[in-house]
């Protein structure tokens, strides 16, 4: 335990993927990108990236759709990257700024509105949004070390 918050001290507050891999020589390493290798003995996933709290009236609401629905959906959508979101949200705006930098095409589910809500609800997530969804990667938050490890430093 103490090695893991160690390794993820040295990552940096942010850091939403950590990845525990041994190398050739024995040695256990811990990083925030993939070994060189590819060996990942184990990936560790971190929720607290800094994020905007959903108003009581939308959580509530959302609270309901998922006690009337309580098997999460794996994804909303058959797209690859889905990012939910609300206009008045500053990370979700540095999270669709980032993703629009790097030329990453998205769907984008608006949590203000019935549909957002719906789906946001489905993906049994927390209360916070920005929350993005890659695959089978989520990242609740936003941050651009997270969002970096998750793209692998597109350009």
């Amino acid at each position: 335990m103490v090695l893991v918050c160690g390794a993820s001290a040295m990552t940096g507050p942010f850091a939403a993927t950590l990845y525990k891999s041994v190398g050739p020589d024995g040695r256990v390493h811990y990083s925030d990108r993939p070994p060189a290798d590819g060996r990942i003995e184990k990936t560790l996933q971190f929720e607290n990236l800094p994020s905007s709290a959903l108003p009581a009236a939308t959580a509530t609401y959302v609270e309901q759709l998922r006690n009337a629905n309580p098997s999460p959906a794996a994804s909303a959508t058959n797209a690859s990257v889905v990012l939910y979101a609300a206009p008045w949200c500053g990370y979700c705006k540095q999270a669709k700024a980032y993703l629009a930098s790097k030329g990453i095409k998205y769907r984008e589910f608006d949590v203000d509105t019935r549909t957002g809500m719906a789906a946001f609800a489905q993906t049994g997530s927390g209360k916070g949004i920005p929350l993005l969804l890659v695959d089978d990667q989520r990242v609740q938050g936003f941050s651009r070390v997270a969002y970096d490890a998750l793209f692998g430093h597109r350009r």
